[in-house]
């Protein structure tokens, strides 16, 4: 989970650095891992944190470290912690009381101490290719811990040129493997990589086409999609910049630029709901008689990121 989800949801967050006082100094945020713990008020023996102005704190371990002497730390930080986090929001006025996720981030060359937290009640939050991430919620009260990321987001390029021909692909791999079907080129938006980025992206990797971004047309939403998560797709309509094409090898079976017409004609299209739609709103939109979103980039009180809107009947 994200720093600033845990820190909107006023999570206690642990880090692995050593801090001479449990009670709640926030001057650091770089931290060091340890071989051991430290000695909290009332001699009790903790895993070192350092806590930011949230009143969150996370456990980062680093070195290698016996589980028996881990599982150990765990028992004692979690006894002071739970005793302790009952008086957190009279140090944090921000941080509304019942908030108590505690969280354990494990490498993967540490993955053996794993075992010895989830024997002491944590739980597996989500996994990186180079990390795992538990978390812990000390039980005073009904588990509030968002979720880890909950939907994958994929495009559809919509890809039309001065001759009415639209940019489609036959697929080398997946569920149309074989099957002759001309579609458009579709993909999944990358982490940290924007809706109208990657459209432009997927386009070029697939189709060796350079185009320009336009407008996002529709979007749908299903669920129980990849690994059970829920799916976001996004129809794209893009300008093309450049007409040579160059299909991927790897991915994609053949390439054309195909008449809008003959498109639509597919059985395939013409059985199916949501492409009917899909080909009723991008024909609207060639005509002139839809709008879509428009991406602007905007600031938030802590980011950076893009609203999508109809910026033609914004008055």
């Amino acid at each position: 989970m994200s720093c600033r989800l845990a820190k909107s949801y006023g999570f206690i967050r642990f880090c692995s650095t050593a801090t001479r006082n449990i009670s709640m100094s926030a001057s650091s945020s770089s931290c060091t891992n340890p071989t051991a713990g430290e000695e909290a008020k009332g001699g009790v023996t903790v895993l070192p944190v350092v806590e930011d102005k949230y009143g969150g704190v996370m456990t980062e371990i680093s070195h290698p470290m016996d589980p028996s002497a881990f599982s150990a730390l765990i028992q004692s930080s979690l006894s002071s912690w739970t005793l302790q986090v009952l008086s957190l929001s009279s140090f944090f006025s921000s941080v509304p009381p019942g908030k108590k996720g505690v969280w354990i981030k494990l490498p993967r060359q540490l993955i053996d101490l794993a075992e010895a937290a989830v024997k002491e009640g944590f739980w597996f939050h989500h996994a990186e290719k180079d990390y795992l991430m538990l978390v812990y919620w000390i039980p005073i009260e009904g588990d509030t811990i968002p979720s880890n990321a909950s939907h994958r987001v994929g495009i559809g390029a919509f890809v039309i040129n001065h001759n009415k021909e639209v940019l489609v692909v036959q697929e080398k791999t997946g569920r149309f493997q074989g099957q002759g079907i001309w579609k458009f080129p579709t993909g999944v938006v990358n982490e940290g990589e924007y809706i109208h980025d990657g459209s432009v992206g997927e386009v070029k990797e697939e189709t060796g086409v350079d185009t320009e971004f336009v407008q996002v047309l529709a979007f749908r939403q299903t669920h129980k999609a990849f690994f059970g998560k829920s799916d976001l797709f996004f129809v794209c309509m893009l300008k093309p910049l450049s007409l040579e094409i160059n299909a991927q090898e790897t991915e994609i079976e053949a390439a054309q630029w195909m008449p809008w017409d003959e498109y639509t004609k597919q059985p395939f299209v013409q059985n199916h709901e949501l492409l009917r739609y899909m080909t009723a709103i991008c024909s609207a939109k060639a005509n002139g008689d839809y709008e879509g979103f428009t991406p602007l980039r905007v600031s938030a009180p802590d980011q950076q990121g893009n609203l999508y809107f109809n910026t033609r009947d914004l008055r």
